[in-house]
């Protein structure tokens, strides 16, 4: 059975004004269709950085026009999916942040077999939110632009969110890329 939710890719470098972004996006699509707008928190508040993030993003769905549905969900984000409906506008913030959640909540050795676990979890869950709504916009850092330092795990997670990136790009109808608050149309038409 195809699809027929739309899945928007956002991503950008740290600051580049990628969340503000996908928050508009998210907004008018929801004028557009009359649909719930439902925020999907990954965020864990683990230190004062972090914590001003949070409050920021907070500040931001508090001040719009438009109600936000909030869920703090930091993994197994494809639980969520039963709350959704065909009609509902999700923005998921962030993956990267997702993908730490999920790499260290279990204690493993990052091997191969653990990482592809790791991909197929997220992706899974991903999928099932898609499945449940009229549209999903993930939003991710974009991290491969720098160099990845000579430590065996900064490599691995590097490489399992470029993978996570290269997917969801494939399977989304609309990615954007935001450089320095504009952002750049990589796949898909305009709306």
């Amino acid at each position: 059975m195809a699809n027929t939710s739309r899945l928007v890719f956002v991503t950008g470098g740290v600051r580049s004004g990628k969340s503000s972004f996908a928050e508009r996006l998210a907004e008018m699509e929801s004028i557009r269709t009359e649909g719930s707008l439902h925020y999907i928190a990954t965020g864990v508040n683990s230190d004062s950085e972090m914590a001003k993030r949070i409050v920021r993003h907070q500040q931001e769905r508090t001040n719009s026009e438009l109600d936000w549905n909030t869920w703090e969900q930091s993994h197994n984000v494809g639980n969520l999916a039963p709350k959704f409906s065909n009609k509902d506008i999700i923005l998921l913030d962030c993956l990267t942040t997702l993908l730490n959640n999920e790499f260290f909540t279990r204690h493993q050795d990052w091997d191969e077999k653990f990482q592809l676990e790791v991909q197929d979890w997220i992706l899974t869950g991903i999928d099932q939110l898609r499945e449940k709504c009229h549209t999903l916009i993930v939003v991710s850092n974009e991290l491969l632009h720098e160099g990845l330092l000579n430590n065996d795990l900064v490599f691995i997670y590097g490489r399992l969110i470029g993978r996570l990136h290269q997917q969801l790009v494939t399977n989304a109808d609309q990615a954007y890329l935001i450089e320095s608050g504009i952002p750049i149309l990589m796949k898909g038409e305009r709306r």
